[in-house]
């Protein structure tokens, strides 16, 4: 295995004791009795096959798959167990996925991985605490996620990463000023009191300029950025009405007075700044390329033969599977020891190196700093800086 095991002295699991992972336990009831540890090991994948979220569902799996075939060197076993891996759509709904995970669980599945969906990965976290099984949660980015119970874990990044690599575009946030501009909805009003916590956290003076959501005119809301002097402008939008948005700011000169910042999307986003395409500072979780670690090259390399690309969360899918083979085969047939050996664990993959912390099993890993520019007829990213993970590592979560 292309991997290290870094333990910390915090990494002791109390936990009672748990059914154990393949077959069903030899023993109707708990009490950590073994099974064949040569029986098949059974994984449930939940994420969103259709639905608003099918398409980072549809990333998420083919980097699981290359993932998967990168950590059991192409032989799809863990020192020669097979693993039984079984998908099921999460429709981008909590309800459907509970309910899915709930028939995984009954039928003694007791690895549990996957979703996009926030209010779906912290659904599933309590069913991972209610019934003592693993569960490595997938895009999903809400903080909250981090440190929710001791069963559960993630394989991507989260939102304090995000909202942190923005300010490095201004250094040391303390003394300065950012405006959020976004729109007045749950998205935009959530992305404020993220900037708020993050940035405000470290001394920056936030303020928020929320738009209605069925707003067609712009001008007056760039003026209104420029007439606040900040120090950063942090743009959190979403919806159809982005293209008139990015030429109004274009238009009345906000970039040229100060930096704008965003999350650069998946690979279907590319085109959809318009003139402002190569205006715009992109903070990012990943984009293919962006890395050139051996790892990302057997990723891509895995993708292509699929007939896919890499994209935004294909390296949380590959994560994901490097954890679960890391799990069965360190963890023995327990899940507190596969909780044991994913705690306080360094290793290589797609994005560099990964540690997954033992106090709250944040995901601490690099982020990027991108920009677009123009290839042929097409816009396409291009890394400006590689954050250190310990740049934009959150705080532990309780502390």
């Amino acid at each position: 295995m292309r991997a290290t095991k870094k333990y910390l002295a915090t990494a002791i699991i109390a936990a009672a004791s748990i059914a154990l992972v393949g077959c069903a336990p030899t023993a109707a009831t708990g009490g950590g009795d073994a099974t064949d540890a040569g029986a098949p090991v059974k994984v449930a994948m939940l994420t969103s096959q259709t639905g608003p979220l099918a398409a980072y569902g549809a990333a998420y799996t083919a980097g699981f798959e290359a993932g998967l075939d990168y950590a059991t060197d192409g032989t799809g076993t863990v020192d020669g167990r097979e693993l039984e891996i079984e998908w099921a759509d999460d429709q981008g709904n909590p309800d459907t996925a509970v309910s899915r995970a709930k028939d995984f669980i009954g039928q003694g599945y007791q690895i549990l991985a996957g979703t996009a969906a926030s209010g779906i990965a912290t659904a599933l976290a309590e069913q991972a605490a209610q019934n003592k099984i693993l569960y490595i949660s997938g895009p999903a980015a809400a903080d909250a996620i981090t440190g929710v119970n001791e069963y559960t874990f993630r394989s991507g990044r989260q939102t304090f990463q995000d909202v942190a690599t923005a300010g490095t575009f201004i250094g040391d946030p303390a003394g300065k000023k950012v405006v959020v501009f976004a729109q007045d909805t749950a998205f935009g009003q959530g992305n404020l009191a993220g900037v708020q916590a993050v940035l405000g956290g470290q001394g920056a003076t936030v303020e928020g300029v929320l738009v209605a959501e069925d707003a067609t005119e712009f001008t007056p809301f760039a003026q209104q950025l420029l007439g606040a002097s900040p120090d950063l402008v942090f743009v959190a939008w979403a919806g159809a009405s982005s293209g008139a948005m990015w030429t109004a700011l274009a238009q009345q000169g906000v970039f040229d007075a100060v930096p704008v910042v965003t999350g650069l999307g998946d690979v279907a986003t590319y085109g959809a700044y318009g003139d402002a395409s190569d205006k715009i500072s992109f903070l990012n979780h990943y984009f293919g390329g962006a890395s050139g670690t051996d790892a990302e090259a057997a990723m891509i390399e895995h993708l292509e033969a699929a007939g896919a690309e890499a994209d935004l969360f294909s390296p949380d899918g590959f994560v994901a599977a490097q954890m679960i083979v890391q799990a069965i085969r360190e963890g023995g047939d327990t899940v507190d020891g596969m909780i044991e050996a994913l705690e306080g664990w360094t290793f290589e993959s797609v994005k560099g190196e990964i540690t997954v912390r033992a106090e709250d099993h944040a995901m601490i890993q690099p982020m990027y700093q991108a920009r677009l520019v123009q290839d042929g007829g097409d816009w396409v990213p291009e890394l400006v800086e590689t954050i250190d993970a310990e740049t934009v590592a959150p705080p532990v979560a309780g502390e």
